[in-house]
């Protein structure tokens, strides 16, 4: 172990084989990996997205904050996401030779954050927003898939911060359609 701050990290080679990288950047891949549920299979971005609706919903439902603190709170945890997320993203895309390596999960962890803004703290916008999102993050419709041609953690990340804003949108259009049929 390295004094410098690198580490041991296990890392998907490209037939999805765990193989030891030496002097990796732990910090990165902790962030990029999102602690971890980047590695969970089948459909590792799945697991990022419901790792991040889980760890929402443990703060709405355990905290139960009023609604202005919910959104400040997942607001502030977005743009933490993303300025940690981009160069986490770009470090490890770079460390594993990969242009997009699918056990890079922070940008659906912020995608999905983005589909949730503004929703109550209810179980049902929860798994909307995860339906959602994760329905846009996979079809790409225009202009997401564009998105992924940015540079490195650019790239990697704002397809999925795209794809959080379509889900927005929708599950926007839903609350406010269940609000007048209600």
């Amino acid at each position: 172990m390295k004094t410098d701050g690198a580490s041991t990290v296990p890392v998907p080679d490209k037939n999805g084989v765990s193989r030891t990288k030496s002097d990796a950047p732990y910090w990165a891949y902790a962030i990029a990996t999102f602690f971890g549920a980047g590695y969970g299979k089948p459909g590792p971005g799945t697991w990022g997205s419901v790792a991040a609706v889980l760890l929402w919903s443990a703060y709405a439902f355990l905290a139960r904050p009023a609604p202005q603190t919910l959104l400040l709170v997942l607001f502030a945890a977005i743009v933490l996401s993303l300025l940690l997320g981009i160069p986490a993203s770009t470090i490890v895309a770079r460390h594993s030779g990969r242009e997009d390596p699918q056990f890079v999960v922070v940008d659906e962890v912020s995608g999905q954050w983005i589909a949730l803004l503004f929703s109550p703290a209810d179980w049902r916008y929860a798994l909307l927003a995860l339906i959602l999102f994760r329905l846009f993050d996979i079809t790409k419709p225009f202009p997401v898939r564009q998105l992924e041609k940015l540079p490195e953690g650019w790239g990697i990340v704002f397809d999925d911060v795209a794809a959080g804003l379509y889900a927005l949108g929708v599950l926007s259009l839903l609350r406010l359609l269940l609000r007048i049929y209600i």
